[in-house]
């Protein structure tokens, strides 16, 4: 049997007919730059994730990047966040001119703990950007409070984590504004790259608006020196369809999950802990085993597909050699770097499928 790591060909011919009139309904227009179904998705989006405003971009990347601007980040400010997530987070970081601190993971959730964070805060920390790790919120409460105690804005990096939620409340309103990826292969993702920030604050929504499209209030009126950072309408078309479903996607993830779970109980490696304040969405199953390299490599062979999501730290990445950060800075993190594996997940898994996945993981998987 081959069981794809993600099976982007199964969702689309279960939607086909209507993303196709979506896309067609935009060629027809001709209305490709900030078009009708941008402005459409926009309010559906800030909608579903009940908040005020979401401005579509280009990309989770630039998502992250417009965000902190828009909150005020600026070169020579401190921004914390933890060295397990993708490079996209510190990039963004990067790209504001700021310094990247981190604080180290829990053992349970992958996510930021909250009670190493004030240790790492300075005069000259601004923001907080807590991860939602592979489709689990992190525990935004503590966070919340360590921020209001500092006067510091928190972004939600929530770009694995489409519908999510954290004590019955979903990602994109837990702190001073959200950025969400549409690649192709998160929950809700589209057919190239996309991306979106939520807030409530409107004038970091207007600041928005402007800094992802050259900045610029009204045509050739230029209030900053903004960016080409715009959601192209087709792409947005294609994602309007698509938010009608994530729901129901979602909950096929957690039923998915939920099975992977059962059948692996007992065996030698380590499954997903859902935490008690967060339903999680499974963007991704991560599992642990110590021969990790090996496990992967037979399932390969067997027919199994499966990611590292993340091999190395942040931290301990060449293009971060100037923060000189040393293996053994943050245990956690890269201990589970070497024992973490993506397994198959994705809405239209089937149950015949999960159960050869977790057959050749428990043959293959080692004490």
């Amino acid at each position: 049997m081959k069981v794809n790591f993600v099976d982007l060909k199964r969702q689309y011919e279960d939607i086909r007919s209507e993303v196709n009139a979506a896309m067609n309904g935009v060629l027809e227009k001709g209305d490709f730059i900030l078009g009708e179904d941008v402005k459409k998705l926009e309010e559906e989006y800030a909608r579903y994730c009940g908040v005020k405003h979401a401005i579509g971009v280009d990309s989770g990347t630039s998502a992250l990047h417009l965000a902190l601007l828009g909150l005020g980040v600026k070169s020579g400010d401190e921004v914390i966040t933890v060295p397990n997530t993708y490079i996209a987070t510190t990039l963004a970081i990067s790209m504001a001119g700021a310094k990247i601190k981190f604080v180290e993971v829990e053992e349970d959730s992958y996510n930021m703990n909250p009670h190493l964070l004030e240790k790492q805060i300075t005069s000259k920390t601004k923001a907080i950007v807590p991860v939602h790790l592979y489709g689990q919120p992190a525990d935004m409460k503590p966070i919340r409070e360590v921020a209001e105690k500092h006067g510091l804005v928190i972004l939600e990096d929530a770009c694995q984590a489409h519908g999510a939620e954290y004590l019955g409340k979903k990602t994109g309103g837990l702190g001073d504004a959200a950025a969400f990826s549409f690649y192709p292969a998160k929950n809700l993702g589209c057919y190239g790259d996309g991306g979106m920030i939520t807030t409530n604050d409107d004038q970091v929504a207007e600041k928005l608006v402007m800094l992802r499209n050259y900045g610029q209030k009204q045509k050739y009126v230029h209030l900053l020196k903004g960016y080409n950072n715009r959601l192209d309408t087709l792409q947005a078309a294609v994602l309007r369809v698509k938010l009608r479903y994530l729901d129901g996607w979602n909950s096929s993830r957690r039923k998915n999950a939920k099975l992977y779970n059962e059948l692996l109980s007992g065996s030698v490696v380590s499954t997903p802990d859902e935490m008690g304040y967060a339903k999680h969405v499974y963007h991704l199953y991560v599992v642990r085993c110590r021969n990790r390299d090996d496990v992967a490599e037979k399932l390969k062979a067997d027919g199994v597909y499966t990611g590292i999501h993340y091999p190395i730290p942040i931290h301990l990445q060449q293009a971060y050699a100037d923060l000189n950060f040393k293996e053994g800075s943050f245990k956690v993190t890269e201990k589970y770097a070497k024992e973490i594996l993506s397994i198959p997940m994705f809405a239209e898994l089937t149950e015949e499928e999960i159960r050869y996945v977790v057959d050749r993981i428990k043959t293959h998987a080692k004490k």
